[in-house]
């Protein structure tokens, strides 16, 4: 608030317009500063020179470096695709099946890029360039060689491309192209390993620079500085004094003497009539001042109180909305330490919830720093949950300590009942105080609100997509899933694939040993295909004893291990009920993925598939294919 009479306000700016015309005139000094900074330039001009040359050179030797490591990295991929594209050849001429022949042009064809590119590479080397070609030229000769037998396969000429392999006449090209590529790559890493020691060494030369020219450059500064300061540092000192005296309150401290200079003299005198302004102007600021202590003081406390009121309130209700709106015990437990902390600040505790299964308090979140555990405990360790009221321990000795606290600490144990119902029990390590009891009162009625109505949508929730046999997602979440999932495959363009499965003769179990034996197969099943495939994919039960899993961002083919390996350990599977072993256990998989030309309701899909799984069940069972169509 403002202070004094209109014509004070206009009086001020005269008063200290002698110490601004005092500062002016230290502008004299200007040419000292001036020089030390071109001195400081120079010298920074000279060691920015050194280390830009020592940073080009560096540079240059790691290009180096990197060089060698492209050509190392590009040889071994070439090489890599042609074994690759060998892999595939044979195992085609081996077991007549086309799926091994699909990649062998584009393997050979990424061998030839990547060795082509090696030689381009190596163009700043003749020694690495000549070998390079001469691997180049290799390389292609077996990939001829490895042609013929293809060609031979896919005529139907299996015994003749096994002739041509028996031959031995591309094993010992392989075995010479890969003796050239060892000693190629063997020179190449000696080459990388003496550019990386250049690049070592002049990265130590550089270091060893900065640190002379760092030096030399401080060294100048701290010379030219202590000339500097030397000139100036008895009056500067003066008005400092002068200053702090002023500023501590002693307001007749003034600058006496002589300063040592014209400049200095002129400041001096200006600092002075400031002081004398600056006195009176503090005279009429006090009077004024006393006036209003009294006024803002009480204006302040009201304030305060009204301000923390609307904060604890607004608080309160940001945590219910929150806590309403919380999908999963994570998110609940989220809200619940970072929002109690503030409505009952330095208090640690801990949010136990009731579950009603195991009939233990479980806890769900602490806060303060408070270990939780991972045991719960019964309702009646509580004494608050016996009595439906809060329970306090101020002292040791002052009253019964609950079960679940150790002896001798303070603690507070507010329950939280719902139509008299246990809910949970909110444990608070240290004593509530009178201010806070109305903020732990709401704050236990908004938790168990939140509690019951999070286990509500939980119940709900779990009903409508679950399969209470298995545990696993329903075909209506299914269906919706795969709905999803379609329209982002379209969008996206990532690929999306679909896996019907069955249990193979599961009509037996429920016939030689009852549809108990037949549901605890169906359970071990599920748990296995629900451990086996990955978090982001979607495993239901289609109905009966069919299984659909829903597999995003991935292709049949790529989905095929998968497959394979979950329908190994089913076959694993020993499943045993009422002491009597069930027998062996297998299951037929059918696998599609989804193109734009399907319906995009998944229905053809899930068609495609199930052809798949036919297919298996007609081949024999205990087996996967991949659908014809999606093909």
């Amino acid at each position: 608030m403002p202070t004094g009479t209109s014509h004070d306000r206009e009086e001020l700016p005269r008063r200290f317009a002698p110490p601004i015309a005092g500062i002016a005139m230290f502008a004299s000094l200007a040419t000292r500063i001036a020089a030390i900074g071109a001195i400081i330039i120079l010298a920074l001009v000279s060691l920015a020179g050194l280390l830009a040359d020592a940073s080009h050179q560096t540079r240059e030797s790691f290009r180096q470096v990197k060089h060698s490591a492209a050509v190392i990295e590009t040889t071994e991929e070439a090489l890599g695709d042609l074994r690759d594209a060998e892999s595939g050849q044979r195992g085609f001429v081996l077991t007549h099946n086309p799926a091994y022949a699909r990649s062998f042009d584009q393997r050979v064809a990424s061998a030839v890029a990547n060795i082509d590119q090696v030689v381009r590479l190596t163009s700043d080397n003749p020694l690495q360039h000549t070998r390079a070609r001469e691997i180049a030229s290799l390389m292609k000769q077996r990939a001829t060689i490895l042609r013929r037998p293809l060609d031979l396969g896919q005529r139907g000429d299996f015994a003749g491309a096994l002739a041509v392999i028996a031959s031995g006449k591309g094993h010992d090209l392989m075995d010479a192209l890969t003796v050239r590529i060892q000693g190629f790559l063997e020179d190449e890493h000696a080459l990388q390993t003496a550019r990386g020691e250049a690049a070592d060494q002049r990265l130590s030369r550089s270091k060893w620079t900065s640190m002379a020219g760092a030096a030399v450059v401080a060294l100048i500064v701290l010379v030219a500085f202590a000339l500097f300061i030397r000139g100036i540092r008895r009056p500067i000192d003066a008005m400092m004094a002068a200053m702090t005296d002023l500023g501590s309150g002693q307001g007749n401290a003034r600058i006496e003497g002589g300063m040592g200079s014209r400049e200095f003299n002129r400041m001096a005198r200006g600092y002075n009539a400031m002081a004398d302004r600056l006195e009176l102007a503090i005279v009429d600021q006090r009077r004024s001042e006393g006036k209003l202590h009294l006024a803002n003081a009480e204006l302040h406390t009201n304030a305060e109180a009204l301000r923390e009121r609307g904060d604890v309130i607004e608080l309160l209700g940001g945590m219910a909305h929150r806590m309403q709106a919380a999908r999963t015990d994570d998110e609940l437990a989220q809200v619940i330490r970072v929002f109690v902390p503030k409505v009952l600040p330095e208090l640690p505790g801990v949010l136990y919830a009731h579950n009603n299964s195991r009939n233990l308090l479980i806890p769900i979140a602490g806060w303060g720093g408070l270990d939780t555990g991972d045991d719960g405990f019964a309702p009646d360790q509580c004494w608050a949950l016996r009595r439906g009221r809060s329970h306090c321990l101020v002292e040791p000795g002052d009253d019964i300590v609950c079960g679940h606290v150790k002896d001798g600490e303070a603690y507070h144990c507010e329950p939280l009942l719902a139509g008299g119902e246990v809910i949970g029990v909110l444990y608070l390590h240290g004593q509530i105080g009178a201010e806070h009891r109305f903020r732990l009162t709401v704050l236990t009625e908004n938790i168990a609100s939140a509690l019951v109505n999070h286990r509500l949508q939980r119940s709900l929730r779990e009903q409508t997509i679950r399969d209470p046999l298995t545990g696993l997602f329903n075909r209506r979440y299914m269906e919706e899933a795969l709905t999803l999932e379609i329209a982002r495959s379209s969008r996206s363009g990532a690929p999306l694939s679909l896996v019907m499965c069955d249990v193979d003769h599961f009509k037996r179990f429920n016939d030689e040993f009852g549809h108990d034996a037949g549901d605890a197969v169906l359970q071990a099943v599920a748990a296995e295909m629900r451990s086996r495939f990955r978090d982001g994919d979607v495993v239901c039960r289609f109905g009966g004893e069919e299984f659909t899993i829903i597999a995003p961002g991935t292709t049949a083919e790529a989905l095929m291990n998968r497959v394979e390996m979950v329908r190994q350990a089913i076959t694993e599977i020993s499943v045993r009920q009422q002491g009597r072993t069930l027998g062996a256990i297998s299951m037929s998989f059918g696998i599609a993925t989804w193109s734009d030309t399907m319906a995009r309701d998944g229905s053809t899909l899930i068609q495609a598939a199930d052809a798949a799984l036919y297919d298996a069940k007609r081949g024999g069972r205990n087996m996967a294919l991949i659908s014809r169509l999606a093909a």
